[in-house]
């Protein structure tokens, strides 16, 4: 076999590079969300990314230390004992890393009382053996013994990973001065300062090699030790068996016991979506792709080695054919709208034995309006926007059984598909025929919006399979009739005043002007109040604040960071330009307000049932939830929101402290029960037990405390971080939970076993059914076990009040159809519902608003509606 036929084996010593990776990158930089820093795993894969790349290895692996004991602390208790404690940062970094190769479907290598360097020898002495050539990459210098003819050492430099020199016996010698076999010579005599082995004082490299060379070998120099002259001599004699103990240690074992040889470590295919999942979760964006080109898979859809499924060919059909077909479908039937503009354009039906399509028209619409409005069972894939097109055609869609996007999502809230095409790898194991869309012409076709209706046919029988009944319940009882109110919403719109916000605009922009000419006088001189450089100039160089947190830019200068500064060392440039940023954030919601408006007047926002883990609803286009909630500013903005042309009055509803009501009500506090239900001030109520005084002798800053504190155990807030809060001393705020808990045990226990139930479970469960897994509450890594426990309390009350809100929501919107009321609803934000209400329909709208809100879940305790009406947002607010 030539060395061109050969195999390549590359073996990776993991904990090794990913250290190196650690202390390489910015760990500011690379972090989730959820706070878990990523730097050495990111580090790592974009290496062995590059490295596959380069080498395209045949077979592979990667060794991972299992602990710092090792067959080599039994013999010697300080080996590596002078390590220095891992940093914080990366701990837990390694199981992910671990998680990550796995779906990389990358064979992840350790044993107990073995050190990676071990395995690699093993695998590379039997690799060499059975005829690979083998590469070993390493950042241990103990592996340039295993370098030969057949085995190359890849070592990266002391810029972290991103270069790798290559040792081959060569070069081995041109830098060492002796074959590789004796570098563990060298190093017995210098020692090695890494692995806390003591060597022969005053003797370095030169030394060694020059004594190795004279005589031969180690064991050759150890026989005429008496020979060497001068203080080194002495000092060799004197620590023969350091030296001794430093050959036994680093020589690597060569015959581990493996559970696989180098034959089993052939490259296979990654598991596509198992990286797409967890890669979602790190927030590695950039490196996803890099990852699926080495692999040879479509990182936007399934695995390139998945063949394209066959759907049959959808049959053509007119207007006529489109009428005798639906009424001859006794079973539930697939639909597909292809939309432009808003509006349909064409059309495909199917069953599991057909398809037809046809071109939208008059005729096809009239054809269909009857049985696309009756209760025929129909499924759709992302439903809102085809719901919403046939609402502009005057047909009000009945029978949604069931939107497979919807679905798929309920079952994985943390990593929901985007479309028909993940949803079909996913569940079906096929790749949806797709056009390519940077091609003019497409070398092959893409599936017909009729074939699109037989795939989401068995996309959802497959979800149906696994849907639990609780969350198949939520999706037919809560989501798919919000689906349908949320689609007329959309299509109503809201009036809003281009006056009063561009007014309000031009007022924040000389505002905002104002603010920045005071700030500039109060350093002397003019600078970019948006460049992070030239603040981190002014603020740490030329007024000597402390520095803020390190990021690789130098030091943070986002709004947090700032605003713990004023509080700590403040400063009148620090000041105006934390009211400088506010000033331009709000006019850049006005902005994004202001340009949504259509030629009617009207914003129409986009809901999104999809855009949370919880359940809570979302919106963009303009994002309606960022508006300020409760301050003057938020007044303006809300008072541009006005009653629509042909409608009276505003009609706003909320609920009052629900998610404290849904706490009393899971817990089963006695104490809690009884403030809802009494009516009495909720927080004056708790604070009067906290403390220990009347109710009437409560504090402003008792029921403060009190407030941050009930709302903050929802979620999962600590000691420090209400002290932080409330800017009290740790203590205090220790002291005050322990209160809050005496006094209210129940609450206590539910967050407790609520927590444990979903450790055990894998998920949380609101009131409803609707679930939320957590496999991280098991997870090895603190950061992503603690962040996990942090959520897992909230998500069944926010979880259970965004049930609520849907479950009122759809309800009015229905009733108020039934009655044949013109009002309407037109915004979900937060807790809160706009209607607008037609001339003479007051009294009924708010009866239906009150009834449905109060009656959509049964607790032990009231759900209070606070009710308003007003000719804007703003006046209608209570």
């Amino acid at each position: 076999m030539t060395d061109s036929e050969k195999p390549t084996l590359l073996v990776v010593d993991g904990h090794s590079l990913a250290y190196r990776a650690f202390f390489a990158l910015p760990v500011d930089n690379f972090s989730t969300k959820d706070g878990q820093h990523t730097n050495g795993i990111y580090g790592f894969l974009s290496m062995l990314v590059n490295l596959i790349k380069a080498e395209k290895p045949t077979h592979l692996a990667v060794a991972f230390d299992m602990a710092r004991h090792s067959f080599r602390t039994d013999q010697y208790p300080e080996y590596k004992a002078n390590r220095s404690e891992t940093p914080s940062e990366f701990k837990g970094q390694i199981p992910i890393l671990q998680d990550c190769l796995a779906a990389m479907s990358i064979p992840v290598l350790q044993k107990e009382g073995i050190e990676a360097d071990d395995i690699l020898a093993t695998l590379a002495t039997q690799g060499a053996a059975e005829g690979f050539h083998v590469l070993v990459c390493s950042g241990d210098r103990d592996t340039i013994q295993l370098v030969t003819d057949d085995v190359t050492l890849l070592y990266p430099n002391v810029q972290g990973v991103s270069q790798l020199k290559r040792y081959d016996p060569e070069t081995v010698v041109a830098k060492y001065g002796l074959p590789p076999a004796q570098y563990p010579d060298i190093a017995a005599l210098v020692g090695e300062t890494s692995d806390n082995l003591p060597g022969v004082p005053k003797v370095g490299e030169k030394t060694a090699v020059k004594w190795l060379t004279q005589y031969g070998s180690l064991d050759a120099l150890l026989e005429n030790a008496d020979k060497v002259t001068g203080v080194v001599g002495n000092n060799l004699r004197e620590h023969l068996e350091d030296v001794r103990r430093n050959r036994r240690l680093n020589r690597l074992l060569r015959d581990v016991e493996l559970p696989v040889t180098p034959a089993d470590l052939e490259v296979r295919p990654i598991d596509a979506q198992a990286v797409r999942d967890i890669f979602a979760r790190l927030e590695f964006r950039t490196l996803l792709p890099r990852v699926f080109e080495v692999a040879g898979a479509d990182a936007t859809g399934s695995d390139a080695s998945i063949p394209v499924a066959q759907a049959p060919a959808a049959v053509q059909a007119d207007a006529a054919a489109l009428a005798s077909w639906t009424a001859e479908a006794t079973s539930e039937v697939g639909v597909t709208l292809v939309l432009t503009g808003g509006r349909p354009t064409r059309v495909g039906l199917a069953t599991t034995s057909g398809a037809v399509e046809a071109d939208w028209t008059p005729e096809t619409r009239d054809a269909l309006a009857a049985w696309l409005a009756s209760d025929r069972p129909k499924v759709f894939v992302d439903a809102k926007p085809q719901v919403k097109a046939l609402l502009r055609e005057g047909i009000d869609v009945g029978g949604l059984s069931l939107d497979v996007l919807l679905a798929g999502w309920l079952l994985r809230p943390s990593f929901p598909d985007k479309n028909l095409a993940d949803l079909v790898a996913r569940y079906l194991g096929e790749k949806l025929p797709e056009a390519d869309p940077t091609q003019l012409v497409p070398e092959t076709e893409g599936a017909t919006p009729g074939q699109l209706s037989w795939f989401l046919l068995r996309v959802a029988d497959a979800l149906r399979a696994e849907l639990p009944a609780p969350v198949a319940t939520v999706l037919t009882d809560i989501e798919l009739p919000t689906l349908q109110a949320l689609a007329a919403m959309e299509l109503a719109g809201v009036a809003v005043s281009h006056e009063k916000l561009s007014a309000f605009s031009g007022e924040l922009a000389a505002r905002a002007d104002a603010l920045a000419q005071e700030a500039y006088a109060a350093i002397g001189r003019e600078v970019n109040l948006g460049s992070p450089k030239q603040l981190q100039e002014v603020l740490f160089d030329e007024l000597e604040l402390p520095k803020t947190r390190k990021t690789k830019s130098g030091y943070s200068t986002d709004a947090a960071a700032l605003t713990d500064l004023q509080e700590t060392h403040p400063h009148p440039f620090l000041a105006l330009l934390l009211q400088h940023r506010e000033a331009t954030k709000l006019r850049q919601i006005i902005e994004s307000l202001d340009v949504a408006i259509d030629d009617t007047g009207r914003i129409h926002t986009t809901y999104l049932q999809t855009g949370s883990q919880t359940g809570r609803l979302s919106s963009t286009d303009p994002n309606l939830q960022n508006i300020p909630i409760r301050n003057e500013e938020s007044s303006r903005i809300r008072a541009a929101f006005e009653v629509g042309e042909g409608y009276e009055t505003l009609l706003t509803a909320d609920y009052s402290q629900i998610e404290m009501r849904i706490m009393a009500h899971l817990s089963g506090d006695p104490g809690l029960i009884e403030a809802f239900n009494s009516g009495e001030d909720l927080h004056r109520f708790v604070g009067a037990r906290v403390f220990g005084v009347a109710q009437e002798e409560v504090t402003p800053a008792m029921r403060t405390k009190v407030k941050a504190m009930s709302y903050g155990l929802v979620y999962g807030l600590s000691a420090f971080g209400l002290s932080k809060q409330l800017r009290i001393d740790q203590s205090e705020a220790r002291e005050l939970m322990m209160e809050y808990f005496a006094r209210f045990g129940a609450v206590r226990d539910y967050l407790r076993t609520s927590v444990e139930k979903a450790r055990v479970d894998g998920y949380t469960e609101t009131i409803f059914g609707r679930r939320r897994p957590f496999p991280d509450l098991n997870s090895p890594n603190r950061v992503l076990r603690e962040n996990a426990e942090r959520a897992a309390l909230n998500a069944p009350i926010q979880g259970s009040a965004a049930d609520i809100m849907k479950i009122a929501l759809f309800h009015i919107h229905a009733d108020l159809g039934e009655a044949g009321l013109r009002s309407r609803v037109l915004l979900q934000i937060h807790d809160e519902l706009v209607l607008e209400v037609a001339p003479g329909e007051w009294d009924a709208a708010e009866q239906i608003v009150r009834t449905r809100m109060g009656d959509a879940a049964d607790l032990s305790v009231p759900l209070d509606v606070q009710i308003g009406r007003g000719p804007d947002w703003n006046e209608a607010g209570h």
